[in-house]
């Protein structure tokens, strides 16, 4: 169940309770993203000492104890430290998960294998949200929390039955793992990551006011619209994880590209019921088809020290959250409209397929010099 998505609705049931501005109880959406993107790698840390199973396992058990935290927070601070301690295990699963996923299977099979593991998160965006949001609305937002704290353990018990017991990696170690960062590659994959998963989020954060104030949606209506998001998200993903593992920079250049031309017609497209729910469908798929072939790049380029690189990837995807959602609100209190943050999208989404393109530049530049005949003098 995203969580994220289901508490943005619910935040004036959560900021009445605890007799909070709907601001303040914002703090939830953007303190859980920014404890990813820390979390993420001090977790991945610490854990450096013991074998990816296990850890999966007490990365679980921190996400169930942070939500059933939440779900008895007597005050908005105890629910907020909630919040943060579920986050500190989000961004290091899905980190080493990736890993783990794409050492099961052969080396062509890999993106296919990660998109699999990432089909849980699409999945989530097209049944947890309006579950999460009925059950929040009818009986109280705090059951819902009860309820991800239950998912959590059936996830648990899966880790525990169906993950093999993998030995911790010969010669991981933390040196090791921090040159990676050193690889120009793993760093423009890592802001290919930033900027095109911001482009999806400066539209997405904002699309119940675009929806209501400019589609002429009802409030209602979000809820679906967001699952028709989510549908996008599930079959851009499995598309992604397929065609990656043939041609992974070709797929990033349409992935991105198409993206930037969404977005920007979405500033028509959300004029119209119809086209604004079917723009919001390609925005779901084209983002999510980017997810397989980013974090296949940073495991590629980061071989033999991957799991701390992997991790990172995962808080960047947040950061791109954070970053889009900080701008759209720059451009809406700017007086451009609720429209606007489809062009920060736009200009999100272009700058990583310019650095896509600058990403193959470069790694072709090494084969071009190899070519070349030596001159003889």
């Amino acid at each position: 169940m995203r969580l994220d998505t289901v508490i943005q609705i619910l935040l004036p049931e959560i900021a009445t309770d605890f007799g909070v501005s709907i601001p303040s109880a914002g703090l939830l959406v953007t303190g859980y993203a920014l404890g990813v993107v820390a979390g993420a790698p001090v977790m991945t840390i610490l854990g450096t000492k013991i074998n990816r199973k296990t850890m999966l396992m007490l990365l679980m058990g921190l996400f169930i104890a942070g939500n059933l935290l939440s779900a008895v927070a007597p005050a908005f601070g105890v629910m907020l430290a909630g919040r943060i301690v579920a986050s500190l295990a989000h961004g290091a699963f899905f980190g080493i998960g990736s890993v783990v996923a794409a050492e099961l299977v052969a080396p062509d099979k890999r993106a296919g294998a990660i998109a699999i593991m990432f089909t849980g998160l699409t999945v989530a965006n097209i049944v947890g949200v309006p579950l999460g949001t009925f059950v929040g609305q009818a009986v109280g937002w705090r059951v819902t929390f009860g309820i991800v704290a239950a998912l959590g353990v059936v996830g648990l018990a899966g880790v525990a039955k169906l993950v093999p017991d993998l030995p911790r990696p010969e010669g991981a170690h933390l040196r090791k793992e921090l040159a990676a960062f050193r690889n120009i590659q793993v760093v423009l994959a890592m802001a290919m990551t930033v900027l095109g998963f911001g482009g999806v989020f400066a539209a997405i954060t904002y699309i119940a006011p675009m929806m209501t104030e400019i589609a002429g949606y009802s409030a209602g209506a979000v809820t679906w619209l967001l699952v028709l998001f989510g549908i996008g998200m599930f079959l851009g993903n499995l598309t992604g994880g397929r065609f990656a593992d043939r041609k992974l920079m070709p797929m990033l250049y349409v992935s991105l590209g198409g993206l930037a031309i969404v977005l920007a017609l979405f500033t028509a497209t959300a004029h119209s019921k119809i086209l604004a729910a079917a723009t919001i469908l390609l925005i779901g798929a084209l983002g999510f088809a980017t997810v397989p072939p980013l974090q296949k790049r940073v495991l590629d380029q980061a071989h033999g020290a991957p799991t701390l690189a992997s991790v990172v990837n995962i808080g960047a995807f947040n950061l791109g959250n954070a970053l889009s959602a900080w701008l759209g609100g720059v451009v809406i209190s700017a007086g451009f409209g609720y429209t606007a943050p489809n062009w920060v999208g736009v200009a999100l989404a272009g700058s990583a397929l310019g650095l896509a393109l600058l990403s193959a530049a470069l790694e072709r530049r090494p084969r071009v010099a190899a070519a070349e005949p030596l001159v003889q003098h």
